[in-house]
């Protein structure tokens, strides 16, 4: 158990570094704890552990339903637990959608992409946090959490620069022109012509929609027509 004493030399061998203090004494609490599902009741209802029955959870609010708040507040009170460590297991552990795990990273995606200007949220504060996570909220409600970590993601330089999956355009060479068409048409389009693969050309864009501030990813091939001289 990760209550146990010895866990924290264990974590630290194992390179935890300064969180294995954290997850030792967080575990502690945790046991003793008088309700010994203490952390089960903290559960969005609408996604109970299996074998219970769903429930609900109640009208959403700007700031998250009231369970959410509730459970967030809880976590909050764990050794080294901060709001996103919070909102990170609310999302990811105990079926809050709603929950926004916020830092600088998630705070200039708003400030970028989604109208969140600076005014008085200068820094990461607690108020900024809390704005930003609003903010997202407004915008995909029950989900914000899921649609932040897609954006987080996607924002991310490792993904950003990962090649897009190729959408196979073929280029059919006849004796007028060159046309470059969608490969799945080119068998039925171009019946007993000569067939080649010259070029693959996919283009990534990212669009904002400047009425809500939410972005769209769209992917588009390009095809070129070019006139034999």
């Amino acid at each position: 158990m990760l209550a146990d004493p010895k866990v924290e030399s264990q974590l630290r061998q194992l390179g935890f570094g300064y969180r294995a203090k954290y997850l030792h004494q967080t575990a502690v609490q945790i046991c003793q704890k008088e309700n010994e599902k203490w952390l089960d009741n903290l559960r969005n209802p609408e996604s109970p552990v299996l074998g219970q029955k769903v429930g609900t959870a109640g009208e959403m609010q700007p700031g998250g339903r009231a369970g959410y708040r509730a459970a967030h507040g809880e976590l909050l009170a764990l050794q080294g637990v901060g709001p996103k460590v919070a909102d990170c297991v609310c999302l990811m552990g105990l079926g809050w959608g709603e929950a926004v795990p916020v830092d600088t990273h998630v705070w200039q995606i708003a400030q970028r992409d989604y109208k969140f200007g600076k005014g008085k949220h200068s820094s990461l504060t607690k108020a900024t946090y809390d704005a930003v996570g609003d903010r997202f909220r407004s915008l995909w409600g029950k989900e914000a959490g899921w649609a932040h970590s897609v954006l987080f993601t996607a924002d991310l330089r490792v993904f950003s620069e990962r090649p897009s999956a190729k959408m196979g355009v073929k280029t059919i060479k006849t004796e007028g022109e060159d046309l470059a068409i969608d490969a799945t048409l080119a068998s039925g389009l171009v019946a007993g012509t000569k067939t080649e693969v010259v070029e693959t050309k996919v283009k990534r864009e990212l669009e904002a929609d400047r009425q809500d501030g939410s972005a769209i990813l769209k992917t588009n091939t390009r095809a070129k027509r070019r006139k034999h001289l």
